[in-house]
């Protein structure tokens, strides 16, 4: 990007981009944080002069710095196709606002970033101080039931199931709380509990497991640290810092309540889940080879979940909204209960759906966020999946993805839940 004339694109990327002041220097946005790069410095020169004005003697002199374009890492094809989904989609539930976040997995690139309401930087005049916000980097949720994944991985991380195990999902009381689900699963399977989207199956893992080791897993995988990307604005989130966690606080935990994440720091997850547990930086800025990254789960164990998790795009999953045609996708919907002024729930929700794409080997990792959908429904699966399906389909096709997905009336391998267990469920 450079800063000559007025933006052909209009509102494209106009909360990313961000602009500039009457003299030159950028104050939201891109524009903003990488204001030094796009504005240079002007020379400076001290020299002596005559009684008649003429120069006699340089003393010190510093070159100027030239201003440099930026290239982005956004792809404006993928940027369009991704606002323009979202857009509709917030217009269409009535919801108070959305984001979206598309990943490169093989090298952290951010492709697309989009955020509602947005405005148009060629005519500012009707915009308000909310619309220019980044909703993607600065807006913080309870990510709800997208964290399940890593539950899972955690608990075959500490040898707490097998990747075959079968868990007691029958409801349970904690606390005074009662833990159960939307429907009723005496037991289920890991797969099975990803696919359900079982709350009852997840706190029973937590629970069978020191809270730390949660904690350092949602940790590696990028939740509670900014992620470095280097927008000015963006949110570190919140992860909890308690003496004494009871066991309401340790199940709810496990169904994402108790933390807060931005829409960018859950597409840093699931890209890290695409990557088979290779957790990348990412960068707002062109990167031509791939990066190496750090593991932070062993490969085996997320290449495990990750098949799991193409259970829910599947018949009699929550995310069936979310598939795409002709390809394998990995998600997990989630929604979330928003928390009011005073600090207690409210009956209004957050809504998400995040995966990767193609499931046989991920390329893109994409996360939509719906703010506070009020057109009827606010589940996940309902209201952000089949943006997510819009989106993922568009940009593989856009991208010349070859398809994965099993031919039609190919039988579908992927067990879902086993109702005659060999074992005791745990």
């Amino acid at each position: 990007m450079n800063r000559a004339g007025r933006r052909p694109a209009g509102h494209v990327a106009a909360n990313l981009l961000g602009f500039t002041n009457v003299d030159n220097q950028g104050i939201e946005g891109v524009e903003k944080s990488f204001n030094a790069q796009l504005t240079g410095k002007p020379g400076r020169r001290l020299v002596r002069k005559d009684k008649h004005g003429n120069v006699i003697e340089n003393i010190t002199e510093v070159p100027p710095v030239p201003a440099h374009n930026l290239q982005l890492s956004i792809d404006e094809r993928l940027q369009t196709v991704t606002e323009d989904a979202l857009d509709n989609a917030v217009r269409w539930n009535k919801a108070e606002s959305g984001a979206a976040v598309l990943i490169k997995i093989d090298t952290g690139e951010i492709l697309a970033m989009a955020s509602y309401p947005d405005f148009n930087p060629n005519n500012r005049d009707s915009a308000t101080l909310d619309d220019f916000r980044n909703r993607a980097i600065s807006d913080t949720f309870e990510p709800g039931s997208t964290v399940k994944p890593l539950v899972i991985m955690t608990a075959l991380q500490q040898g707490i199931v097998q990747p075959d195990s079968v868990v007691d999902t029958h409801p349970f009381v904690l606390d005074g709380h009662r833990i159960r689900d939307v429907g009723y699963y005496p037991e289920l399977s890991l797969t099975g509990i990803l696919q359900k989207s079982s709350d009852t199956g997840v706190s029973h893992l937590s629970l069978a497991m020191p809270v730390q080791h949660l904690i350092d897993t949602y940790k590696a995988f990028g939740f509670g640290e900014p992620t470095g990307l280097g927008l000015t604005g963006e949110s570190a989130g919140l992860m909890p810092h308690r003496r004494y966690w009871g066991q309401l606080d340790r199940a709810t935990f496990a169904f994402g309540y108790g933390l807060m994440v931005t829409p960018l720091q859950l597409a840093h997850v699931y890209a890290t889940i695409g990557g088979f547990g290779i957790a990348r930086p990412l960068s707002i800025t062109r990167i031509d080879p791939p990066v190496m990254g750090t593991r932070v789960m062993p490969e085996s164990i997320v290449h495990s979940v990750e098949h799991m998790m193409e259970s829910v795009a599947l018949p009699g999953g929550g995310g069936t909204k979310a598939a795409v045609r002709d390809y394998r996708v990995a998600v997990k919907t989630g929604t979330a209960k928003k928390i009011g002024p005073d600090g207690k729930y409210i009956d209004k929700y957050v809504a998400y759906t995040a995966g990767v794409a193609p499931a046989s080997r991920p390329q893109f990792a994409l996360v939509v966020v719906m703010n506070d959908p009020s057109n009827g429904s606010y589940y996940g699966g309902a209201v952000s999946a089949p943006v997510f399906s819009q989106i993922m389909g568009d940009v593989l096709r856009l991208e010349n993805v070859m398809p994965d997905g099993m031919p039609q009336g190919a039988e579908n391998l992927i067990v879902m839940h086993d109702s005659h267990p060999q074992g005791p469920a745990l």
